[in-house]
């Protein structure tokens, strides 16, 4: 019988006179999978800070082994054999893989380090866990399916039984998280134990033995996972049971609105193109495939924020190839960054000049160029009430709300200007499942209206739901444009996602 591992005793955690966990009781047992869910705001991330070492809680305890703690840094949490995997990896890009993992704890003889016992163990534990890894490459230069798993390996290396993973699947493709969900099940069966947080409710249920439900703040629900379907969790989740739904088009896609045209750059990891594509007023086309293939720094062309070194991009029949950003957003582009924390916002400013920056001397907000403190709020509160953010006040600032209520003040912010062509990169990464209907549901009334979009995401799900057609790119290179309502088009683009492509039927 499994005995506790992981836990918290009674825990409330407080920022201001926002509870953010009140009363929290939670355990983990060893040997297994603890899923953690909850909408945004629900106190994942606050409760796994403070099971970290990470964050302290007012009250309560965690719970290490049975004994009640108090751990005063992520050192001390670690030296227990406690680590957290980000989303965001720490690895050194320009260092091999093997580099990584020895990293500040590097194995030395006689001054010098022992290269061959450092790749001795690392193997030993990655073929534990069938993980196979280039350890010569460098880590800027393998997919994200490897740096994560390199990360894992890293953290087991050092010692780590258990360990907290974070919205581990949000960029990486279909076949890639079946490979992160098998290798989660081995590091349980390893002996292993695994805390993830995922809104992603089919991953909790191929991989999950327990699953706990935060909500407000609190434990709403916590039993096995055995005998529970994504309808059963859905409704403990948010009390219903919510499933994407493809909206009937109102009216055919007018005239083109975007048209890039051979082009070319030179993007984070490797050269760009030649890339064409258009995009009509009504119509919203996906991009696809796996982090690091391209369509990032294709995307940051389109709105400006990358120079082209070849071709055209036209909006609305104008050569803008070489206008700024700000000329763009001024003739109706809008942007949702998939880095809302350095480009989409300013977490230290208050979230009433997060919304209203660009059009500050614009109606509503601003009378004849003047900016209206008053409207400004007004106008501030109107958006983020309609869009669910859950706030304190409008003058706080954005680095107090939850990461998905960061996304929805971005996406309110550009959804509200009405702009012509909507440029979304991962518009929904990190909201929970109630807001990723409603986003959803606001990118198809705004295709309906005649917006323009240009979708790139990780979630394959979403793009079929929401995309008239299907860019896929790789290794910076379209790999072909897909219908999303073809029988089999879950299969092809995951293949194309991943350069197997062969023998598939590109449409246009």
């Amino acid at each position: 019988m499994s005995t506790p591992r992981l836990g918290a005793d009674r825990i409330t955690r407080r920022f201001g006179s926002v509870s953010a966990l009140t009363d929290v009781t939670f355990s983990a047992m060893e040997r297994t999978v603890h899923v953690l869910l909850g909408e945004n705001g629900a106190g994942k991330t606050t409760l796994i800070r403070a099971l970290s070492g990470l964050d302290q809680p007012d009250e309560g305890w965690v719970v290490d082994r049975g004994e009640r703690v108090r751990f005063k840094g992520p050192k001390e949490a670690f030296a227990t054999g406690i680590a957290v995997v980000q989303q965001e990896l720490a690895l050194s890009p320009d260092l091999t893989l093997l580099e990584n993992l020895v990293l500040g704890g590097e194995p030395a003889r006689a001054g010098v380090i022992d290269w061959r016992k450092a790749r001795a163990r690392a193997e030993e534990i990655a073929e534990s866990i069938s993980a196979k890894l280039p350890w010569h490459r460098r880590a800027g230069e393998v997919e994200v399916g490897t740096q994560q798993q390199l990360e894992i390996v890293r953290c087991l290396y050092r010692g780590a039984d258990t360990l907290i993973l974070d919205e581990p699947s949000a960029v990486l493709a279909p076949a890639q998280i079946e490979g992160l969900l098998r290798l989660l099940a081995g590091l349980r069966d390893q002996g292993n134990t695994i805390i993830l947080i995922t809104h992603k409710l089919e991953e909790a249920l191929a991989v999950a033995d327990d699953v706990t439900v935060l909500r407000g703040g609190r434990v709403v629900h916590a039993q096995a996972a055995a005998g529970l379907d994504r309808s059963a969790l859905s409704r403990m989740i948010v009390g219903e049971d919510l499933r994407q739904v493809r909206a009937p088009r109102v009216s055919e896609p007018g005239e083109p609105v975007l048209e890039v045209s051979d082009l070319q750059l030179a993007g984070r990891q490797r050269a760009v193109g030649p890339v064409s594509l258009e995009v009509r007023a009504g119509e919203v086309l996906g991009i696809a495939g796996v982090a690091g293939n391209g369509q990032e720094d294709l995307v940051e062309a389109i709105v400006g924020l990358r120079p082209a070194r070849g071709g055209t991009i036209r909006f609305q029949g104008k050569d803008i190839t070489t206008v700024s950003v700000g000329d763009r957003r001024a003739a109706g582009m809008g942007y949702i960054s998939a880095d809302r924390r350095h480009e989409g916002l300013s977490v230290t400013e208050p979230l009433v000049d997060n919304v209203i920056i660009g059009a500050h001397r614009e109606a509503p907000v601003a009378r004849r160029g003047w900016l209206s403190p008053g409207a400004a709020r007004r106008h501030t509160a109107e958006i983020l009430g309609r869009f669910r953010v859950r706030y304190g006040q409008v003058t706080d600032p954005a680095s107090l709300l939850s990461g998905g209520n960061q996304q929805k003040v971005v996406f309110g912010r550009e959804m509200s200007a009405g702009p012509r062509l909507l440029v979304a990169a991962q518009p929904t990464r990190g909201v929970d499942l109630r807001g990723i209907k409603e986003l959803q549901e606001t990118l198809l009334a705004a295709r309906d209206e005649g917006t323009a979009i240009v979708l790139m995401s990780q979630e394959l799900d979403e793009l079929i739901t929401l995309s008239d057609r299907i860019l896929v790119m790789f290794h910076g290179m379209p790999a072909g444009t897909f219908d999303p309502a073809d029988t089999d088009a879950r299969t092809a683009i995951g293949r194309a996602m991943l350069g197997e492509n062969s023998g598939t039927e590109v449409v246009s």
